[in-house]
């Protein structure tokens, strides 16, 4: 994720990151600009504007429609800025939750207990990492340290990563209160916080398996195209081959406004503009040593 200071209008105006659209525009913008300078060759070589007046009224088309597609863009980038952020919400909500647990059980373990104090620390932990894993790939994987827990040995990988540290996590808990380390009660406090794990893998898996509708994004895909493609036609009347540089002009605006909703609709992803799940996973481990 990319940090910045929103008050350098210089820095964000004529610097071009490596994440700018426009780098990842720019072999689309030289072909817009081909296609609308041989529009506009075309028309006015050739076709004699004066005598194609009905090819005047395509620019009322495009008042019409831009007013439609403004409103579909709108609608297409809060979507996806509300996935963005609510991925933002749920691991903010897994680190204090970390935190909490691990403050929990740094009061109610004992200090010569260190054994489970190592379990914990290095549990609570590796569910952040493995749900960033679970999170970014097809597969989970683990990177488990076998020494220091040879019970890991016996996770399946091909199943459910979360869900078995949570099961680990859990079954230590009620062993400890079977063997009265821990009271009822502490149980109950202690299951509330491993519930709040499933639950925002829950979420976190919603947001990742439940993309905007295909039919959607493909319509607005299409209406940008189209709407762009037949800007040349209108604008060559009014501004002759001044239409070109308005024409990539507009592309380029309604193109980078469908990929900046396409980069974030994703939280979980590798962009730069994506959540840094990796830090804050890294975070979290630092956090949950200091406590316990």
């Amino acid at each position: 994720m990319i940090i910045y200071n929103p008050k350098d209008w210089i820095h964000s105006v004529f610097s071009f990151h490596r994440s700018d659209t426009f780098r990842k525009l720019y072999p689309f913008l030289i072909i817009m600009t081909v296609y609308s300078s041989a529009v506009a060759y075309f028309e006015i070589e050739y076709l004699k504007l004066s005598q194609q007046s009905w090819l005047r009224n395509i620019p009322t088309m495009h008042n019409l429609l831009g007013f439609v597609l403004s409103i579909l863009l709108v609608f297409r980038t809060n979507t996806a800025y509300d996935r963005w952020w609510e991925g933002r919400k749920l691991w903010g909500q897994l680190t204090n939750n970390s935190r909490n647990l691990a403050l929990r059980l740094h009061a109610i373990l004992v200090k010569e207990d260190g054994e489970n104090r190592l379990f914990f620390r290095k549990t609570i932990a590796l569910f952040a990492q493995t749900l960033q894993i679970h999170l970014q790939s097809n597969q989970t994987r683990f990177m488990l340290d076998e020494v220091d827990h040879p019970e890991f040995v016996n996770l399946d990988e091909s199943k459910h990563g979360p869900n078995q540290v949570c099961s680990m996590l859990f079954q230590r808990v009620n062993e400890l209160y079977m063997e009265k380390k821990i009271t009822g009660d502490q149980l109950i406090i202690l299951n509330g916080e491993f519930r709040s794990f499933a639950d925002i893998c829950g979420a976190c898996e919603r947001i990742k398996n439940t993309p905007i509708p295909y039919s959607y994004t493909s319509f607005l895909k299409k209406f940008i195209s189209v709407y762009v493609l037949t800007l040349p036609y209108g604008f060559v009347f009014s501004l002759g081959y001044f239409a070109v540089p308005l024409v990539v002009f507009a592309f380029y605006v309604l193109a980078s406004i469908e990929l900046i909703a396409e980069e974030i609709e994703d939280p979980f992803g590798s962009d730069l503009n994506d959540l840094p799940l990796g830090k804050i996973a890294s975070n979290i481990e630092k956090h949950v040593g200091e406590l316990i």
